[in-house]
């Protein structure tokens, strides 16, 4: 699907990584190994990643604006752009699911078509545990991720963990 590597090839490599240093996000063991960030998180150990195929991107978007404050973030040629807002509601028009954010919150339009896979990520990140639902397309490349919220003293909302679990389990 992505890159030349097969899939229990690239499983090693990436084991090996977080052998070396389990703290590295995706993102930066994709550079190590030159690889997508796709590619690194469909390779994570099973006991940090659920993989769900894109026909549920649409569905999932739909719940999380229930979830309360999220952090949802977009890599865009080494610039990250983040939003801590709850995920807006949105609606399908002229090929697009339209997000349509309040003042502070995101806004866009996404091809949910070109989402060919969904990784729901749980691993610790900078001494946190972190979770992430991460839509990425076939080519392995990361459209964008949303992190679970934190309050004001960089705790995890228990509600949004929960929620994370039942998605783990709902489409599968």
């Amino acid at each position: 699907m992505f890159s030349t590597y097969s899939l229990e090839t690239m499983k090693e490599k990436v084991a090996a990584v977080l052998a070396d240093d389990p703290k590295l996000h995706a993102g930066a063991i994709a550079e190590k190994l030159e690889v997508t960030e796709g590619e690194v998180v469909f390779a994570f150990p099973d006991e940090l990643v659920v993989t769900l195929p894109g026909e549920f991107a649409k569905s999932i978007l739909e719940d999380l604006p229930s979830w309360g404050p999220v952090t949802t973030i977009v890599h865009s040629m080494g610039s990250i752009f983040e939003v801590k807002a709850p995920f807006p509601k949105g609606k399908e028009a002229r090929g697009y699911y339209n997000l349509m954010g309040k003042d502070g919150e995101l806004h866009g339009h996404l091809r949910l078509d070109l989402v060919a896979q969904i990784g729901l990520v749980s691993k610790t990140f900078m001494g946190q545990k972190s979770y992430f639902i991460g839509f990425f397309a076939k080519t392995g490349e990361c459209v964008f991720k949303v992190y679970l919220g934190r309050d004001k003293h960089r705790k995890l909302f228990p509600e949004q963990i929960e929620k994370f679990q039942q998605l783990k389990t709902q489409y599968l």
